[in-house]
């Protein structure tokens, strides 16, 4: 994996320093509890732009909790557009490149069929007055492919794509990772890289899990030969070290 596209995601302590050394990306994920950007916001922000110090690339992680674009309540989606554009204007402030935003589907909440068309319905309307800066949107809970593809192909905005969270689809979908992989490729932009047990989203390094991540990245690579990496792990280390031992282009 060539480093011009490998990111590191500022949940891991070692983030920084480890970007610095090896002139990666960071993916800022400060934001991704919006009190951040309220209250808290002028301690995060020095903190952020403390992190960003001396990194050249960057990549914005927009808040999540209790935030549904596909929600039934008109006051709940006007609350997801109100935190979507905050992150938007943030993201531009500190020179991100792109901005992951996740999809909101929750199984308990949503019928599948309502969730893609009123995600259609939301970013189209919240593409018609945003900025111009790239979002990826990421998997969390959804079950099988399809369901963010239709959003996709349904929005038909090139500023609107993938990010596939490879640890997300090992808990929460019963189609592998690969499969997904391979039916997403001409969307996807950028991808969340973890490993797991298939039972808990625990953020675990390449190696701790039932992913065969060496398959798997190569796969992407050729795959999706434009898209971006971030490692979202609380330590990078370890993992740095199999990417460098097991990538020529690394």
């Amino acid at each position: 994996m060539i480093t011009n596209r490998l990111y590191l995601s500022t949940i891991a302590a070692d983030a920084e320093r480890q970007a610095r050394r090896l002139n990666l990306g960071l993916e800022i994920a400060e934001y991704c509890t919006a009190w951040n950007m309220d209250e808290r916001f002028p301690q995060t922000d020095s903190l952020v732009r403390e992190k960003l110090n001396g990194v050249d690339r960057r990549i914005f992680h927009a808040p999540f909790n209790e935030l549904f674009p596909c929600a039934i309540d008109p006051r709940a989606r006007e609350l997801a557009a109100f935190r979507y554009r905050q992150a938007m204007v943030l993201a531009e402030s500190y020179g991100a490149e792109k901005i992951v935003i996740h999809g909101g589907y929750s199984p308990r909440l949503y019928y599948p069929c309502w969730y893609r068309e009123e995600s259609i319905a939301f970013w189209k309307s919240f593409l018609a007055e945003a900025p111009g800066l790239p979002i990826a949107l990421e998997n969390v809970m959804e079950e099988e492919p399809e369901m963010l593809l239709d959003i996709i192909r349904g929005v038909d905005d090139p500023r609107l794509r993938l990010c596939l969270d490879v640890g997300h689809v090992n808990v929460y979908s019963s189609l592998p990772a690969d499969i997904w992989l391979e039916r997403c490729a001409p969307f996807i932009s950028h991808f969340h890289i973890h490993n797991n047990d298939g039972r808990q989203d625990t953020h675990s390094a390449l190696n701790r899990g039932s992913i065969d991540m060496r398959a798997f990245l190569s796969r992407a690579e050729t795959l999706c030969p434009g898209a971006t990496f971030t490692l979202e792990l609380t330590e990078t280390e370890p993992s740095l070290r199999i990417l460098m031992e097991e990538s020529p282009c690394f």
